[in-house]
């Protein structure tokens, strides 16, 4: 499916300005249950309105928007007839385009502050007249264009809010989309509902049946590859894909001797015995370790695990496409929203950040397989609700990022099946007593290190001369930014002494209590 497969559905277009919360936005719209997507903030009117979509958002945005280079919409949108809401940059860019005037403000906003609302006005229906609100902005409308009246002001503009009924044109120089403006997903909602007259119709549900047709349409009759890791982003485009086209999907699992205790075992009973997907098992333990031999450089690993990976998988779908009358024309990715909008350049975005994608290993575009991405408009919150409903147990969709290197990044120094054997039990460890204290669901990861590290203990009067673990948890909203967990002392007390009692060749256990930034969440 590609990345202009439209929802049928009320949908609510953004125009992508660099502001941070962008993605944000998207967000609370689909918590209203109204379809959003993200578009470059040129995007011409023309192809807006080819969308179908009932609303458009222009976002905010960290350009002033009389600079030389500020990004500027088409202004042809205001005379499409379709609701627009300015938002920050949004409204200013609104204002000035219609012929009003932006300058610098004397003093900047940024933070809380208090607006005085018209409740008269639909996107306040039902509000109180005094808001708190959050700001970022250093400039501010100072001359409205013609038609246009206030509904909102602060202490230091008096068009924090303005609209133009008769058009249907919006704009706000706050917030609304964070959770620092309590009642703004109210405002959204009066702007859906009321305004753009949405009705709620994106649900996990509607998505599931849409999908599963786009899918059966697609692919046709030939068959489709999966690369399957345990994740929850592959696990549920393997349960959504098996939902659409049955037997027609077949699905790789590469054991690279780099897992967790048991996953394969996990992945085979789950996918193989319970949903009865065709599952291709390929055993490549030794292989993976043996390129690893004498490599203690923490990217160098990476690289070997990700070229070795590659080279695994292609010669597993070679088998696939030779060994039978299957016709294996498509591989299907468990590819995200949040990628497809990162790896899409914005020109002149200020704030434009292009990622490549990197699903099932970074696969070569010499497989010559045509891409499936089923779950390519949905966040990752959704990714789960979509789990949830497609029957997926609760330990495959809540459960917690696992690096693509596996253990091979949390074994400092040289990879040895000694050193997995130790991280492998320590590890499981982690996990069990997380679990068994319902902490494991609360926080972003949890998980074992093996440092190069040995140090003196004494066991059972005995003088040891063991290696060293160091347990990581951290909370986080998106793993870009983490910090540690207070977790309860009786817990880690629990799990320090299961790791030196159980764990042969372990005597001293320490807890990681640093942030990202300035440290990351893995070790390597």
């Amino acid at each position: 499916m590609t990345q202009t497969d439209a929802f049928h559905g009320s949908k609510i277009v953004i125009l992508d300005f660099g502001s941070q919360y962008t993605q944000v936005i998207a967000r609370r719209i689909r918590e209203c249950q109204v379809y959003s997507q993200i578009l470059p903030f040129d995007t011409k009117a023309a192809e807006v309105a080819r969308t179908g979509a009932r609303g458009i958002i222009l976002s905010g945005g960290p350009a002033s928007v009389y600079g030389k280079k500020a990004p500027h919409s088409d202004p042809a949108l205001f005379g499409l007839g379709i609701p627009v809401l300015g938002i920050c940059y949004g409204v200013q860019l609104m204002a000035y385009q219609l012929g009003g005037k932006v300058e610098k403000s004397e003093r900047r906003e940024y933070g809380a502050g208090e607006l005085h609302a018209d409740v008269s006005c639909d996107l306040f229906r039902g509000l109180p007249p005094v808001l708190d609100v959050w700001n970022s902005h250093a400039d501010k409308i100072t001359k409205l264009p013609r038609g246009f009246h206030s509904v909102g002001r602060t202490d230091n503009s008096d068009f924090a809010a303005i609209e133009q009924p008769r058009k249907r044109l919006y704009g706000l120089q706050f917030h609304p989309e964070v959770a620092h403006t309590p009642r703004g997903k109210e405002i959204l909602q009066n702007f859906l509902y009321h305004v753009c007259e949405c009705k709620m119709d994106w649900t996990m549900g509607s998505f599931i049946e849409q999908a599963c047709e786009e899918i059966r349409r697609e692919a046709g009759e030939d068959h489709v590859v999966l690369g399957l890791s345990g994740g929850v982003d592959s696990s549920v485009a393997a349960a959504l894909l098996h939902k659409a086209i049955g037997d027609q999907l077949t699905c790789i699992f590469v054991n690279n001797g780099l897992l967790r205790s048991r996953e394969a075992e996990t992945v085979r009973r789950v996918f193989g015995e319970n949903f009865r997907i065709k599952l291709k098992y390929v055993e490549a333990s030794r292989r993976f370790l043996a390129r690893l031999k004498g490599v203690r450089e923490p990217e160098r690993k990476r690289k070997i695990i990700g070229n070795e990976f590659v080279k695994v998988f292609e010669e597993a779908a070679r088998d696939l496409t030779s060994g039978g009358s299957a016709r294996f024309r498509f591989l299907a990715q468990g590819t995200l929203y949040p990628d497809v909008i990162e790896s899409v350049s914005i020109s002149g975005n200020p704030s434009a950040m292009i990622k490549s994608h990197h699903n099932v290993g970074g696969l070569p575009k010499r497989m010559k397989f045509k891409l499936i991405e089923p779950l390519r408009q949905l966040f990752k919150d959704e990714v789960r609700q979509v789990g949830s409903q497609l029957g997926l147990p609760k330990e495959i969709v809540f459960r917690q990022p696992f690096p693509g290197p596996g253990l091979a990044v949390r074994i400092l120094g040289e990879v040895t099946p000694a050193r997995l054997r130790i991280l492998r039990d320590a590890d499981e460890i982690v996990l069990s007593e997380m679990k068994a204290s319902e902490w494991y669901y609360k926080v972003w990861q949890s998980f074992a290190v093996l440092l190069p590290v040995r140090s003196v203990g004494v066991m059972g009067d005995e003088r040891t001369y063991q290696k060293t673990i160091a347990i990581r948890i951290v909370e986080s909203q998106d793993g870009m930014t983490a910090d540690w967990v207070r977790l309860p002392y009786e817990v880690l007390g629990r799990i320090a002494s299961r790791v030196i009692n159980e764990v042969k060749g372990v005597n001293r256990v320490c807890y990681d209590i640093s942030s990202k930034p300035p440290s990351t969440i893995e070790w390597e």
